[in-house]
C-alpha cells in the first residue's frame, strides 16, 4: 500500500476487536484513509496490525471509563497522526434482565460503559477538534446508539437507559457548539446486524422468577436477539463512512429497516397520543400566559 495523503482524514474508533467496530475499521482503511483503532486488548487486532502499514493504522488500548486515559490518547493520536477528524464512540454492550432481577452493580455498569465512556471521549475530542486540530478542520462526533436509543423494549431496560441518556447527551451537544467551529455530532441508531454482538456483547441475567412465565412482556421479546439479523455490517461501515462526509449530516441516522420501522412506529405513538391528550395539556396554561412564549422558545430548546 502506497503511503497516505497527508490531508487523508483520521477516524478515532472505539471497541474495534469485533463486530460494527471493526467493519469500521477495515471500510475505512479500504477507502484509503487512516484509523486509530481502540480496543482494551491490543493482541485481539494482531491480523489487523499485520496487514496494515503504521502510517495508515495505529491500534491503542484504551480505557474508555478513565479521563486520563482518555487524554493521553488524544496526544499519542496527535504525535502520531496530527489531527483527528472524525470519532466514532462505538465500544459498549447490552444488559439483558427485568429492572428487578439486575442489581445496582451491574446497572450502573452499563451506564458507566455505555453512557459515560462515550461522554468522555466526546468532551475531550471536542476541545481536541477546536484547540489542536489544524485552523477551521473541525470534526465529527459518531455516537453508536441503537434503535433501543429510541425505544424500549422489556428486559432490556438498563440498555435502553444507557443509549437514551447518550441519545439526549448528543443532542444537546450537538445544539450548544457554536457553528463557526465546523464540529458536528449524529446519533447512529443501528437496528440488528450479524455479528457476535449476541454472543461477545450481551450479559444476560436468568429471568426473575415473576416474570419466567412463558406469557410475560419479557419472555417473549427474550428470543428475538436469537433471530437471524439482516444487516450486513460491512454496509453499515459504508453508510458511516458516506455521513461522516456529509456537510449537513442528520441528528440522528437509522442503519437498517428494522431501526426504521422503529423510529416511525414510537413517533407515530408519540404523536397519537399527543394529539388525543392534548386538551387536557393545553389545561395547564397559566390565565396569564405570554402567547409568544412558543415563539421565543423554539428556537433555543428545538434548534434547526
Amino acid at each position: 500500500m502506497s503511503s497516505p495523503n497527508p490531508q487523508s482524514r483520521v477516524w478515532l474508533v472505539t471497541g474495534t476487536s469485533s463486530g460494527l467496530g471493526r467493519s469500521l475499521v477495515k471500510e475505512v482503511l479500504a477507502a484509503g484513509e487512516r484509523v486509530v483503532a481502540t480496543t482494551r486488548r491490543a493482541s485481539g487486532l494482531a491480523s489487523l496490525t499485520a496487514a496494515h502499514s503504521p502510517e495508515f493504522l495505529l491500534v491503542l488500548e484504551l480505557d474508555i471509563l478513565s479521563n486520563d486515559h482518555i487524554k493521553a490518547a488524544f496526544q499519542q493520536i496527535k504525535s502520531h497522526f496530527g489531527r483527528v477528524d472524525v470519532v466514532v464512540n462505538n465500544a459498549g454492550y447490552a444488559l439483558k434482565g427485568e429492572v428487578e432481577a439486575v442489581s445496582d452493580e451491574l446497572a450502573m455498569m452499563q451506564m458507566d460503559v455505555n453512557f459515560w465512556g462515550p461522554v468522555r471521549i466526546s468532551r475531550e475530542a471536542v476541545r481536541f477538534f477546536r484547540e489542536e486540530n489544524p485552523a477551521n478542520v473541525g470534526g465529527h462526533i459518531l455516537n453508536i446508539s441503537s434503535a433501543g436509543g429510541f425505544n424500549a423494549n422489556p428486559s432490556m431496560a438498563y440498555y435502553n437507559a444507557s443509549k437514551f441518556a447518550l441519545e439526549g447527551f448528543s443532542e444537546a451537544l450537538s445544539k450548544e457548539i457554536p457553528p463557526e467551529w465546523n464540529i458536528r455530532v449524529t446519533i447512529i441508531e443501528p437496528g440488528g446486524f450479524r455479528t457476535d454482538w449476541q454472543q461477545g456483547n450481551m450479559n444476560t441475567i436468568p429471568p426473575h422468577p415473576a416474570y419466567a412465565g412463558p406469557d410475560t412482556p419479557s419472555s417473549k421479546y427474550r428470543p428475538l436477539h436469537n433471530l437471524v439479523f439482516i444487516g450486513d455490517p460491512n454496509k453499515a461501515a459504508k453508510a458511516m463512512i458516506e455521513i461522516s462526509k456529509a456537510k449537513d449530516p442528520p441528528m440522528r441516522l437509522q442503519l437498517g429497516p428494522d431501526a426504521l420501522h422503529v423510529v416511525r412506529f414510537k413517533c407515530a405513538t408519540v404523536l397519537k397520543d399527543a394529539k388525543e391528550w392534548e386538551a387536557l395539556s393545553q389545561s395547564t396554561v397559566a390565565d396569564d400566559a405570554d402567547p409568544s412564549f412558543l415563539a421565543k422558545l423554539g428556537p433555543v430548546t428545538i434548534g434547526k
